[in-house]
């Protein structure tokens, strides 16, 4: 496996992802995959080497997240890329532009099932039920037209994750191939629906005297946050978001009614609605009550992909990009029948009906950390949950600091998400804020990444809210069957491990706590805060 000093197929990777615009890469070394790292070195493109793939995933996701653009990572064969498969689930169910890229056996042996280190029979086929496409170059001729066309697949709307395969002979073969400085990766663009077909429902939203706007996700994705206030301006209709779809409508933005999907009050305004236009949600079952969601009113259904529209609730189609469709609609229509003041009223009223409704619950200590967590956060502050009760309770509550700043791994609904994902966030936003917050059973999935931050220096503040276990799956197990077995753990003493990986680290109490984060933001480099309490889930309010 030596190379020569001349340019390698590992070199040629490297190349190719800085000519498709790459500015960092994420992975783990492997045997096989070697010479992209010397590659990297070689081209001086920054890879960020984490202590598992799975970690590595969640980094490039939570980078990508941020900026909206795809990000390369790095596996090497076999148990590299298998261990990869629980983030690459949560990319494809989020619709995360991660472009894999995967070494192989020597190209020679593949299907012949000799034995090799780290052989599979299909290796991509161990992907292909959850990439966009998969791919292999078997020659380095191949690499940087199959690389450009792996990123224009993964930006493509739906954007997700695709796979790349390149055997080690290719990887390590030395080459006189050169890269151009920029390679095209750009996505294609989707049309817009007919004008017969926007008419129809510019008409429809223009005549309705109840109109709803519900954005999910893809207004994120999509960049189509302007276009979305435009038009609940022009209408004077009330917005909610879906948990995904955090951050496309200001906070105080006096027709933001929030994402409290599961309350009475949501779900009375959606079934008040006479034209409920859904923009960039599948209507998913966490989003939907388990589809129980009444939705009596008509339902505009606008997203990118044909397939999703229609297979939850029954709807009329608008197939196309959020941004250019809600651009092409604000053209059609030129005011609202709304009465004057009524989306105010209304999305004031959903607000104000939720919050007492949690009042009445008496979870001061869970609404008060979520205060101090927002108190402490600047506009543009990046805030990275993993799925843990302050995560729940964030999700439905916390106001967003603004689009594209919110992480949150309802895709797939995987544990260890948050930690590896705000380092990903931060290395893509110097200078930003960034707090991750997680539960010790969360944060066992990235423990070692501690060391990670520290190496790297990663500016990245991390609240660790230890109670001892799983404690969501705590409450449910015990509200289900009256007892609980195997989610409670006994860990390490977190703040001693913190310290033990060279980062600074306090122990907070919640009265303190407001404090202890705006310490933690204000380290140069990595800080840890672990509060040693125990939470309780928001019921949803009648």
């Amino acid at each position: 496996m030596s190379v020569g000093a001349g340019r390698s197929g590992g070199e040629i990777v490297a190349r190719s992802l800085t000519a498709l615009g790459a500015e960092v890469v994420f992975g783990l070394p492997g045997v096989h995959a070697l010479a992209m790292w010397e590659g990297l070195r070689r081209t001086g493109l920054r890879g960020v080497g984490l202590r598992t793939e799975l970690s590595a995933t969640f980094a490039a996701d939570g980078w990508s997240r941020v900026t909206g653009r795809p990000v390369p990572v790095l596996l090497s064969t076999g148990p590299g890329a298998l261990n990869s498969l629980a983030g690459i689930m949560e990319a494809a169910s989020s619709h995360v532009p991660v472009v894999a890229v995967i070494s192989q056996i020597p190209s020679r042996e593949l299907g012949r099932r000799g034995g090799w280190l780290h052989e599979l029979a299909d290796q991509r086929a161990s992907f292909a039920p959850l990439v966009k496409w998969t791919a292999r170059a078997l020659s380095v001729e191949a690499v940087p037209g199959t690389l450009a066309e792996a990123w224009r697949r993964a930006a493509t709307p739906p954007a997700g994750p695709v796979a790349v395969e390149i055997p080690v002979d290719i990887l390590t073969g030395e080459t006189g191939l050169v890269v151009p400085d920029h390679l095209d990766g750009s996505p294609a663009a989707l049309p817009l629906p007919s004008a017969p077909e926007l008419d129809a429902v510019a008409g429809l939203l223009a005549r309705s005297e109840r109109p709803v706007l519900w954005a999910g996700g893809g207004v994120i994705r999509s960049g189509a946050w302007g276009e979305l206030i435009g038009l609940a301006e022009r209408l004077g209709a009330p917005v909610l978001t879906t948990y995904m779809g955090r951050g496309a409508m200001p906070s105080g933005h006096r027709l933001y009614a929030g994402s409290g999907c599961d309350e009475g009050a949501f779900e009375r305004l959606v079934g008040g609605a006479d034209v409920l236009l859904a923009v960039g949600t599948e209507l998913g079952a966490e989003t939907t009550r388990q589809h129980t969601l009444r939705i009596p009113g008509t339902l505009v259904h606008l997203d990118c992909d044909a397939g999703r529209i229609g297979t939850t609730y029954p709807a009329l189609p608008l197939v196309g990009d959020a941004r250019a469709v809600l651009a092409a609609l604000l053209e059609r229509v030129p005011g609202g029948s709304a009465p004057e003041g009524w989306g105010v009223a209304a999305a004031t009223g959903v607000r104000r009906q939720i919050d007492a409704g949690l009042a009445s619950q008496g979870r001061e200590l869970e609404r008060g950390l979520l205060g101090a967590i927002a108190g402490v956060l600047p506009p543009g502050a990046v805030e990275s949950y993993d799925m843990t009760i302050l995560g729940y309770w964030a999700a439905a509550h916390q106001r967003p600091t603004a689009p594209r700043r919110f992480l949150y791994p309802l895709g797939s609904g995987t544990l260890g998400y948050a930690w590896p994902a705000a380092l990903g966030a931060s290395l893509a936003l110097p200078g930003a804020k960034v707090l991750a917050v997680v539960g010790d059973g969360g944060l066992s999935y990235g423990l070692a990444e501690l060391a990670t931050a520290g190496q790297q220096g990663i500016d990245v503040a991390l609240l660790v809210v230890d109670d001892g276990g799983y404690g969501i799956l705590r409450e449910y197990q015990s509200d289900a069957f009256g007892a609980t077995h195997a989610v409670d753990l006994a860990g390490p003493d977190l703040v001693a491990v913190a310290g033990a990986s060279g980062l600074p680290v306090r122990a907070a109490t919640p009265d303190g706590l407001a404090d202890d984060l705006g310490w933690a933001l204000g380290v140069p480099g990595p800080a840890v805060v672990v509060l040693r309490t125990r939470l309780v889930a928001a019921r949803p309010t009648p």
